[in-house]
Protein backbone atom coordinates (compact mmCIF):
# COMPACT_ATOMS: atom_id res chain seq x y z
CA UNK A 1 0.00 0.00 0.00
CA UNK A 2 2.75 2.66 0.69
CA UNK A 3 4.65 1.49 -2.53
CA UNK A 4 1.29 2.32 -4.58
CA UNK A 5 0.48 5.79 -3.00
CA UNK A 6 4.19 6.65 -3.33
CA UNK A 7 3.91 6.33 -6.77
CA UNK A 8 0.49 7.88 -7.11
CA UNK A 9 1.72 11.29 -5.75
CA UNK A 10 4.82 11.07 -7.87
CA UNK A 11 2.40 10.63 -11.00
CA UNK A 12 0.18 13.38 -10.14
CA UNK A 13 3.50 15.59 -9.17
CA UNK A 14 4.59 14.36 -12.53
CA UNK A 15 1.84 15.50 -14.94
CA UNK A 16 1.92 18.70 -13.13
CA UNK A 17 5.35 19.34 -13.77
CA UNK A 18 4.81 17.95 -17.45
CA UNK A 19 2.15 21.18 -17.53
CA UNK A 20 5.46 23.55 -16.26
CA UNK A 21 2.89 24.71 -13.73
CA UNK A 22 5.64 27.03 -11.24
CA UNK A 23 5.40 26.34 -7.84
CA UNK A 24 5.11 29.84 -5.52
CA UNK A 25 8.16 31.63 -4.71
CA UNK A 26 6.44 31.90 -1.03
CA UNK A 27 6.56 28.49 -0.93
CA UNK A 28 9.36 26.96 -1.88
CA UNK A 29 9.69 24.35 0.58
CA UNK A 30 6.50 22.60 0.14
CA UNK A 31 7.47 20.62 -2.88
CA UNK A 32 3.75 19.69 -3.66
CA UNK A 33 2.47 23.75 -3.71
CA UNK A 34 2.27 24.81 -7.72
CA UNK A 35 0.58 28.43 -8.85
CA UNK A 36 -2.29 27.89 -11.58
CA UNK A 37 -2.80 31.48 -11.82
CA UNK A 38 -2.32 34.58 -10.19
CA UNK A 39 -4.66 34.19 -7.72
CA UNK A 40 -4.95 29.83 -7.54
CA UNK A 41 -2.74 27.75 -6.01
CA UNK A 42 -3.02 24.05 -6.82
CA UNK A 43 -1.68 21.93 -3.41
CA UNK A 44 -0.38 18.42 -3.67
CA UNK A 45 -0.96 16.59 -0.24
CA UNK A 46 -1.19 13.43 0.97
CA UNK A 47 -3.34 13.02 3.93
CA UNK A 48 -7.21 12.77 5.43
CA UNK A 49 -9.70 14.49 3.57
CA UNK A 50 -11.80 14.79 6.58
CA UNK A 51 -9.98 16.67 8.53
CA UNK A 52 -8.95 19.36 5.78
CA UNK A 53 -10.22 22.85 6.03
CA UNK A 54 -9.58 26.50 5.09
CA UNK A 55 -11.84 28.78 6.90
CA UNK A 56 -15.08 26.75 7.26
CA UNK A 57 -17.32 29.60 5.01
CA UNK A 58 -16.15 29.09 1.26
CA UNK A 59 -14.28 25.35 1.82
CA UNK A 60 -15.61 22.28 0.59
CA UNK A 61 -14.23 18.66 0.24
CA UNK A 62 -15.14 16.47 -2.31
CA UNK A 63 -16.83 12.88 -1.66
CA UNK A 64 -16.24 10.18 -3.98
CA UNK A 65 -19.72 8.86 -3.84
CA UNK A 66 -21.63 6.13 -4.80
CA UNK A 67 -25.39 6.17 -7.03
CA UNK A 68 -26.74 5.62 -3.95
CA UNK A 69 -25.47 8.42 -1.99
CA UNK A 70 -25.88 6.56 1.57
CA UNK A 71 -22.12 6.10 2.41
CA UNK A 72 -20.27 3.11 1.30
CA UNK A 73 -16.59 2.18 1.80
CA UNK A 74 -12.99 3.93 1.40
CA UNK A 75 -13.36 7.84 1.48
CA UNK A 76 -17.04 8.07 0.92
CA UNK A 77 -17.73 5.45 4.11
CA UNK A 78 -14.60 8.12 6.21
CA UNK A 79 -17.01 11.63 4.94
CA UNK A 80 -19.89 9.68 6.20
CA UNK A 81 -18.56 8.74 9.35
CA UNK A 82 -16.78 11.66 9.78
CA UNK A 83 -19.79 14.15 9.06
CA UNK A 84 -22.25 12.50 11.33
CA UNK A 85 -25.95 11.10 10.91
CA UNK A 86 -27.13 14.23 9.91
CA UNK A 87 -25.32 13.59 6.53
CA UNK A 88 -27.12 10.11 6.00
CA UNK A 89 -30.29 11.85 6.71
CA UNK A 90 -29.72 14.77 4.19
CA UNK A 91 -28.37 12.17 1.59
CA UNK A 92 -31.47 10.02 1.66
CA UNK A 93 -33.79 12.82 1.54
CA UNK A 94 -32.33 13.79 -2.16
CA UNK A 95 -34.75 13.01 -4.98
CA UNK A 96 -33.91 9.42 -6.63
CA UNK A 97 -33.53 10.38 -10.14
CA UNK A 98 -33.86 6.31 -11.08
CA UNK A 99 -34.58 3.52 -8.76
CA UNK A 100 -31.37 3.24 -6.32
CA UNK A 101 -29.74 6.21 -7.90
CA UNK A 102 -29.52 9.98 -6.31
CA UNK A 103 -27.05 11.15 -8.48
CA UNK A 104 -25.63 9.58 -11.57
CA UNK A 105 -22.37 8.70 -12.73
CA UNK A 106 -20.12 12.24 -13.18
CA UNK A 107 -22.49 14.44 -12.05
CA UNK A 108 -22.59 16.31 -8.69
CA UNK A 109 -24.93 16.98 -5.72
CA UNK A 110 -24.13 19.43 -2.31
CA UNK A 111 -24.70 19.24 0.89
CA UNK A 112 -23.32 21.05 4.11
CA UNK A 113 -20.48 19.79 5.93
CA UNK A 114 -22.37 18.87 9.29
CA UNK A 115 -19.54 17.55 11.43
CA UNK A 116 -16.79 18.22 9.27
CA UNK A 117 -15.24 21.46 9.86
CA UNK A 118 -15.33 22.70 5.53
CA UNK A 119 -18.55 24.14 4.99
CA UNK A 120 -19.93 22.03 2.23
CA UNK A 121 -19.39 18.17 0.81
CA UNK A 122 -19.84 18.50 -3.20
CA UNK A 123 -20.53 14.40 -3.74
CA UNK A 124 -19.60 12.88 -7.51
CA UNK A 125 -20.00 9.47 -8.52
CA UNK A 126 -16.71 8.48 -10.64
CA UNK A 127 -17.26 5.39 -13.30
CA UNK A 128 -16.00 2.32 -12.54
CA UNK A 129 -13.20 1.16 -15.05
CA UNK A 130 -13.95 -2.42 -15.24
CA UNK A 131 -17.99 -1.76 -16.18
CA UNK A 132 -17.24 0.15 -19.40
CA UNK A 133 -15.06 1.18 -22.34
CA UNK A 134 -11.83 3.02 -21.12
CA UNK A 135 -12.81 5.81 -23.36
CA UNK A 136 -16.26 6.05 -21.52
CA UNK A 137 -14.79 5.92 -18.13
CA UNK A 138 -12.47 8.38 -18.61
CA UNK A 139 -15.42 10.86 -20.53
CA UNK A 140 -17.38 10.04 -16.84
CA UNK A 141 -14.24 10.66 -14.93
CA UNK A 142 -14.01 14.05 -16.88
CA UNK A 143 -17.50 15.19 -15.78
CA UNK A 144 -17.14 14.49 -12.58
CA UNK A 145 -14.21 16.78 -12.07
CA UNK A 146 -15.84 19.49 -13.84
CA UNK A 147 -19.25 18.68 -12.43
CA UNK A 148 -17.73 19.38 -8.90
CA UNK A 149 -15.89 22.20 -9.80
CA UNK A 150 -19.22 23.90 -11.40
CA UNK A 151 -21.26 23.23 -8.56
CA UNK A 152 -18.70 24.41 -6.27
CA UNK A 153 -18.12 27.65 -8.38
CA UNK A 154 -22.08 28.28 -8.06
CA UNK A 155 -21.84 27.62 -4.31
CA UNK A 156 -19.68 30.72 -3.73
CA UNK A 157 -16.63 28.13 -2.67
CA UNK A 158 -13.64 29.29 -3.37
CA UNK A 159 -11.12 26.44 -1.54
CA UNK A 160 -11.85 22.99 -2.61
CA UNK A 161 -10.09 19.32 -1.85
CA UNK A 162 -10.38 16.43 -4.19
CA UNK A 163 -9.68 12.59 -3.28
CA UNK A 164 -8.07 10.86 -6.05
CA UNK A 165 -12.28 9.62 -7.88
CA UNK A 166 -11.72 6.48 -9.16
CA UNK A 167 -8.10 5.40 -8.57
CA UNK A 168 -9.03 2.99 -5.72
CA UNK A 169 -10.92 0.13 -6.02
CA UNK A 170 -12.97 1.57 -9.20
CA UNK A 171 -10.06 0.57 -11.18
CA UNK A 172 -9.28 4.01 -12.83
CA UNK A 173 -5.14 4.15 -13.63
CA UNK A 174 -3.62 6.45 -11.19
CA UNK A 175 -1.63 8.17 -14.91
CA UNK A 176 -5.01 8.31 -16.27
CA UNK A 177 -6.37 9.66 -13.30
CA UNK A 178 -3.40 12.18 -12.67
CA UNK A 179 -4.14 13.86 -15.83
CA UNK A 180 -7.80 14.10 -15.70
CA UNK A 181 -7.58 15.73 -12.66
CA UNK A 182 -5.18 18.09 -13.13
CA UNK A 183 -6.70 18.97 -16.38
CA UNK A 184 -10.27 19.78 -14.82
CA UNK A 185 -8.45 21.90 -12.46
CA UNK A 186 -6.31 23.66 -14.76
CA UNK A 187 -9.39 24.68 -16.42
CA UNK A 188 -11.77 25.83 -13.43
CA UNK A 189 -8.70 28.12 -11.85
CA UNK A 190 -10.04 30.58 -12.13
CA UNK A 191 -12.96 30.54 -9.98
CA UNK A 192 -10.73 29.06 -6.81
CA UNK A 193 -7.89 30.78 -4.71
CA UNK A 194 -6.76 26.82 -3.88
CA UNK A 195 -7.68 23.43 -4.93
CA UNK A 196 -5.83 20.75 -2.95
CA UNK A 197 -5.62 16.74 -4.56
CA UNK A 198 -5.23 14.30 -1.57
CA UNK A 199 -3.45 11.74 -3.16
CA UNK A 200 -3.79 9.40 -0.05
CA UNK A 201 -7.02 10.06 1.22
CA UNK A 202 -7.63 7.90 4.11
Amino acid sequence: MAGRKKKAFALFDRFISCKKIPRPRDEAAAAAAYKLTESCKLVLQGGDITIWCKDGHSDAIVNAANERMLGGGGVDGAIHDAAGQELREACRELPLVEPGVRCPVGHAVETPGFELPVARIIHTVGPMYFKSSRVKAAALLRDAYHNSLELAREKGVKFIAFPAISCGIYGCPVDEGAAIALDAVHANAADFEEVRLLVFYL
